[in-house]
């Protein structure tokens, strides 16, 4: 068995510092690469992508609302419009510092607020949807399997990609709840466990107590959630111990 492992990435601003990248970049397949409208900088960028290359770690942009102050946490009154133009210019300002150095890019992965509002919302999911076909059709959008956004990029033929949260709490729909900020420190080894039983069973436990099915084919840690480094190594030990390989999906319709 195989899985992808992602992490966000470059979400440090100016002198204000954010998650462990070199330390998460050891263990995922992909980094969600900040496009510099919720969190990250061109200099971010550029050296998060030059830290992805020397780790042979997959890239994708991780398109927020514009939210500097929130952190993309805060849901924007954005028309579908907007999103659809935001994305496309985070997208532009990823891929050229891919360019740069010779990386391709792999996925889209919307962050935070507009993760959760796409997720149950069409108008939104379709103007992500419309913008990789419209520029690379090749890119897999990241969601989550039973989001309106997953239902959506089936039908319209868009390479979707179910993820799974190591480091989040379900509710009984299978869906994350979203939090601002995850303050307590997992258990590392609990945090593996979940994260192969996801993946050979399909179930969680929700907050209720309840297993709920889900579908894995990427797991996202957090690199912000505390003692990250030391949940992807723990992650990545399980995930051995279970022969389930670590490696990044490659271009839609190829392998890696």
């Amino acid at each position: 068995m195989q899985i992808d492992l992602n992490c966000d990435m470059g979400e440090s601003f100016g002198h204000w510092s954010m998650g462990h990248d070199e330390g998460m970049m050891r263990f995922i397949s992909s980094a969600n690469v900040a496009g510099g409208f919720h969190a990250g900088d061109p200099t971010t960028l550029r050296k998060t992508v030059a830290l992805a290359k020397e780790h042979g770690v997959a890239v994708g942009v991780h398109s927020g609302y514009r939210d500097l102050v929130g952190f993309g946490r805060r849901e924007i009154n954005a028309s579908p419009e907007e999103i659809r133009d935001e994305l496309i210019y985070q997208l532009g300002a990823v891929r050229e510092f891919c360019r740069l150095y010779d990386v391709p890019l792999q996925h889209v992965k919307p962050h935070g607020a507009l993760y959760m509002a796409a997720a149950r919302d069409e108008d939104l999911s379709r103007a992500i949807i419309e913008a990789i076909q419209g520029l690379d059709p090749g890119l897999h959008l990241f969601c989550m399997e039973g989001s309106v956004t997953y239902r959506l990029g089936k039908e319209m033929g868009q390479s979707v990609v179910a993820e799974f949260f190591a480091d989040r709490a379900y509710n009984d729909e299978g869906q994350i709840v979203f939090t601002r900020a995850v303050t307590e420190r997992l258990d590392p080894e609990e945090v593996g466990e979940r994260v192969v039983r996801a993946i050979t069973e399909g179930k969680v436990t929700a907050e209720s107590g309840r297993d709920v099915p889900v579908a894995s084919d990427s797991v996202c840690v957090h690199g912000d959630t505390p003692g990250a480094v030391g949940l992807a190594e723990a992650i990545v030990e399980k995930l051995r111990e279970s022969s389930i390989e670590v490696r990044p999906l490659g271009r839609a319709g190829q392998t890696v």
